[in-house]
């Protein structure tokens, strides 16, 4: 753990006072800060807490239900999240907002709702609000809470989940990975470890998670009261929404067969189409054939599905999640022997073929202790109790380490070619924190300034990485040669802090930029959206509050970060020593082609 992560946990627990609870979500002092952990799903949301024994337990909603849908309404000037929500989809389709976590890191929800661009982390934040309104009810007042996310998430996602909280009036301990709180619910759930919360021998473990909307598979190790992850991967946009719309296609094409119409051209029946498709998959977990009834425009058709057909038809799928998990084990540099227990989590799991082909593939008994829908929330209610320095006994010497789940690094030109290349600094999968330091040089004579773009994810060709910062080193002095070593140093940090250096050391010239979590959206961008959301939201035209947000840098892509204080028009050349990167963050040592950093309008140097 870094010395930043140290601080930031021993200013957390300076602010949470030791008290007693008498029974399982009941807090008798109200100046003690609960341990809230929230899985923030793609269609079903749980809000959990830490109790003083430090047995996790999930809170209802106030509709009596352990989840709630990740839906929202917007009805009339008032805003509906959960149940009723889910239900009005069918009929209200245009005024439902639903699997906003798939365009988390974009500018817009993938639709207007009542005639607005949605942030997408304005819609998330409606659901956490509802959660956690649910849960004061149980605990008292609260803003502490730490949220989840998949593996997978990049960056830009990661903070504009952060936003979400804080438009949600959240004050967000931190963002952990899913699979690895399921893994810390396995662990302290099911008696993995003993009272001292110690476990009696070292595990790895492989979380396979299929929810409803993400796909993530993580290896991790439980050693003693240490989680480390190994490796993870996956898919943010593949989950079981993707196996109800094959169905829901299925059931079209014998309606458009049978009656000459396509039923998915309206959004009113395309939203019954997959309610009816959903209920199908569901049924066919338990049982071997489904019969769909669907009705449109005064016509009806049935369709008989068997589990053989539905399978048959969503093979393909399946195997995306098996060619991932493939993927994790090489880079974790295991084999399946070396796996202790395979844990099945995300409600998509419950899939029979889910099974089967993890057991044919694996050579192992899947483990389905865990509920697939109350886990993660579960886990991220003790890593919270950890953040805020609970003294439960299983949580006092806990250690929880990720990795990075994508690699960072600089962008650039081949010198040689033109041609965009990535100089890779901390590969995927590397354990957190980490740094890496590279060597590069300035590319001409009298140089004025260095700037290196930081960039997230993509190949070595800068092919769909996305831009995350910009580090310039300005005010070089006149006469500086060419070939000027330059030093560029990545400090990543596991709360999501990245930390980027770059010195000229014979100019004695630096520059450093933090890249942070909590630096997605404007701070006025987010205080504008956070008092709609305090006034209800209302998309009726009615409320005075719905004036546009101030204008503010945004993303120019999925997630395209651009940091506001950087200036387009810098003269930027370093060359690199390397372009070819190692599997792990080491100094020096390297040989390949020489690249050029370059960014701005000029044009680059020869």
């Amino acid at each position: 753990m870094g010395r930043d992560d140290e601080e930031k946990q021993d200013a957390i627990r300076k602010e949470s006072h030791s008290a007693r609870r008498t029974e399982p979500g009941i807090v008798t002092d109200q100046t003690q800060t609960p341990a809230v952990g929230i899985d923030l799903g793609t269609t079903f949301s749980v809000v959990a807490h830490l109790d003083s024994q430090g047995r996790p337990w999930t809170i209802a909603s106030q509709e009596g239900d352990p989840t709630t849908p990740s839906v929202v309404l917007f009805d009339d000037g008032q805003v509906i999240v959960g149940s009723e929500a889910a239900k009005a989809a069918e009929f209200e389709p245009d005024s439902v907002a639903s699997f906003a976590k798939r365009d988390m890191g974009n500018r817009h929800f993938h639709r207007t709702i009542g005639g607005e661009h949605l942030p997408p982390e304005v819609i998330q934040a409606l659901i956490l609000k509802k959660l956690k309104e649910d849960a004061v009810l149980k605990l008292g007042d609260f803003t502490k809470a730490v949220v989840t996310v998949p593996a997978y998430f990049n960056e830009p996602r990661r903070r504009r989940t952060q936003d979400a909280g804080r438009m949600a009036g959240l004050d967000v301990l931190d963002i952990i990975n899913e699979p690895t709180a399921a893994a810390i619910a396995y662990g302290v759930q099911q008696q993995f470890l003993d009272e001292q919360g110690r476990s009696s021998r070292r595990e790895t473990i492989l979380v396979y998670d299929l929810g409803g909307g993400t796909f993530d598979v993580t290896l991790l190790q439980i050693d003693g009261q240490s989680y480390t992850a190994i490796a993870t991967g996956g898919d943010v946009f593949l989950g079981g929404i993707d196996w109800d719309r094959r169905i829901a296609d299925l059931v079209a094409e014998r309606f458009q067969a049978e009656h000459g119409v396509d039923p998915r051209e309206d959004a009113i029946a395309m939203q019954a189409l997959l309610g009816e498709a959903e209920d199908g998959k569901r049924s066919l977990s338990a049982r071997e054939d489904v019969r769909l009834r669907f009705a449109h425009d005064g016509q009806r058709v049935q369709v008989d599905l068997s589990r053989g057909q539905f399978e048959e038809s969503t093979g393909d799928l399946l195997d995306r999640t098996l060619l991932t998990t493939r993927k994790v084990m090489r880079e974790g540099k295991c084999s399946w022997s070396d796996v202790d227990r395979l844990l099945l989590v995300g409600g998509s799991s419950r899939m029979p073929a889910v099974q089967r082909m993890l057991e044919a593939e694996s050579g192992i008994a899947v483990d389905r202790c865990l509920s697939p829908d109350e886990s993660i929330s579960h886990g991220a209610a003790i890593y919270a109790g950890l953040l805020l320095g609970s003294d439960v006994a299983c949580l006092q010497d806990m250690s929880v380490k990720n990795v990075n789940s994508h690699h960072l690094g600089v962008l650039g030109v081949e010198r040689a070619t033109g041609r965009k290349r990535r100089q890779l600094m901390i590969s995927r999968n590397t354990v957190l924190p980490a740094k890496s330091t590279h060597r590069f040089m300035t590319l001409k004579d009298d140089q004025p300034s260095v700037e290196v773009n930081v960039v997230e994810g993509g190949d070595d060709s800068g092919n769909d990485a996305t831009q995350i910062g910009r580090c310039v080193v300005s005010g070089l002095p006149p006469g500086l040669p060419a070939k000027t070593p330059v030093e560029v140093t990545f400090q990543y940090e596991s709360n999501g802090q990245l930390g980027v250096d770059a010195r000229v050391p014979s100019a004695d010239k630096r520059a450093h930029l933090e890249i942070k979590r909590s630096t997605g959206l404007a701070d006025d961008e987010i205080e504008h959206w956070s008092k709609r959301i305090q006034l209800g939201l209302d998309l009726s035209g009615k409320s005075e509050s719905g004036a546009p947000p101030p204008e503010t840098v945004t993303p120019a892509g999925d997630g395209e970060v651009v940091d506001p204080s950087i200036g387009g028009n810098r003269v930027t050349a370093i060359e690199s020593p390397a372009v070819d990167a190692p599997t792990a963050p080491e100094t020096g040592g390297w040989k390949s082609r020489r690249t050029k950093v370059s960014a701005g309008d000029e044009e680059p140097a020869t």
